[in-house]
Order: C-alpha cells, then sequence, then structure tokens
C-alpha cells in the first residue's frame, strides 16, 4: 500500500535537491581550479583580449566552444552556472510536489515565481 505523499516528503525531497545541487556545484568547480591549475593558468597583461563582445550569442558560443575543449575556467564557470539553476529547479521540484499534494494555491504561487525567475535568468533583468 502507497502512503500519501506529506509535506514532510516535500521538505526532505526539496533539502536533498538543494545539498545536491551545490555538491554538484562544488565538485565541479573543484574540477575546473585543478584543470585551469594544470594548464597553467596566467592573467592577461591587456584586458582587451577578453572582449568577446556584448552579445549574449557570442558569450554563449564561446562558453560552449571552451566547455568543449575542457578549459578550466569553463568548467568553473559550468559550476557557477549549476549553482545558479539550483533554486530553479527547486521550484520546479516544489511546484511537482504541490501538485501532488494537490495544493493549488501553493501550485499558482510557485508557477508565478517560476515564471519571474525564468524571465531574470534568460533576460537578465535583475528588478
Amino acid at each position: 500500500m502507497r502512503k500519501n505523499f506529506t509535506d514532510v516528503d516535500l521538505n526532505r525531497s526539496v533539502g536533498n535537491l538543494l545539498r545536491l545541487g551545490v555538491i554538484l556545484s562544488v565538485i565541479t568547480s573543484l574540477i575546473g581550479f585543478i584543470k585551469l591549475f594544470l594548464e597553467g593558468f596566467k592573467m592577461p597583461k591587456k584586458y582587451t583580449s577578453l572582449d568577446i563582445g556584448t552579445s549574449s550569442e557570442k558569450v554563449w558560443g564561446h562558453f560552449w566552444n571552451s566547455l568543449c575543449k575542457g578549459e578550466g575556467m569553463a568548467i568553473i564557470q559550468l559550476g557557477i552556472l549549476l549553482l545558479i539553476f539550483t533554486p530553479l529547479v527547486r521550484i520546479i521540484f516544489a511546484l511537482i510536489g504541490y501538485l501532488k499534494e494537490k495544493d493549488y494555491v501553493y501550485v499558482v504561487i510557485s508557477s508565478i515565481v517560476l515564471v519571474i525567475m525564468a524571465i531574470s535568468f534568460f533576460t537578465g533583468y535583475a528588478h
């Protein structure tokens, strides 16, 4: 016989999800730091060489190219992205939990928060 999904189960699941996100982020960043150290990273003498433009397509393109090459800095950035997206995944996870509990007030509230966070993450607006 299946037991009902309760608030305790939801809180435990969300807590585990947040822990997992932070742990994955830290491990990824540490791997990136080690790789960066082994690559012999040196600070650039001219920072104009770092200018890759303001277009987000250029920024994401540069990030994905660096990540595919296995560069340490890109691996660190991936760890930071994992940390940034952890709260977004938490909201999605909680939304599913509220749907299972049939708590529709919190489903609506979580949906609104999810939309605000998604717009903020993907467009770059802070407030």
